[in-house]
């Protein structure tokens, strides 16, 4: 039951990339509009004439590009590492952790996006801290999903 339920929240990460990765393409403007935000300190008070700032369109587009390609990155390998647990999960123990081994580095992929893309490069380097407008809906649910993919992923690696 323990293992099912650990394919299952995996599973649940795997939807986030890709529905995350779905709703940042479809809404491409705003994606690059969040982005050139942040990169540009225009939401900060002072922070366009900061000698960081920038309004590089191909920043913004790496940018982009990194946020998509990292959730597509994180559901792909959350998803087959979810149908392998869940295959493997009563038969194979070598498969089963190796498919758990796929999964988490889904994970880890998500958190290192989360953690480098968000925390490290917008908060820190573009102080998007300081932005009232930026701070809860960019940098307080990159905290929340990192947060619980993270405790997913510790569930996940713990002992079956």
């Amino acid at each position: 039951m323990l293992k099912r339920a650990k394919s299952i929240m995996i599973l649940t990460v795997a939807l986030w990339g890709f529905i995350g990765a779905f709703q940042n393409v479809i809404d491409w403007d705003g994606t690059i509009g969040a982005i050139g935000a942040a990169t540009s300190m225009t939401t900060i008070a002072g922070g366009a004439e900061s000698w960081q700032a920038t309004s590089n369109s191909l920043v913004i587009w790496i940018g982009a590009f990194f946020i998509i390609v990292s959730k597509l990155a994180t559901g792909t390998l959350c998803s087959i590492g979810a149908i392998g647990m869940w295959r493997a999960q009563e038969s194979d123990l070598a498969a089963y952790i190796s498919a758990k081994e796929v999964a988490l580095t889904g994970c880890a992929i998500a958190m290192i996006m989360l953690f480098g893309g968000f925390i490290v490069i917008a908060e820190s380097w573009f102080e998007l801290w300081r932005s009232e407008s930026m701070l809860g809906p960019v940098l307080q649910s990159a905290f929340r999903y990192g947060g619980m993919i993270t405790l997913i992923a510790l569930f996940v690696s713990s002992k079956d």
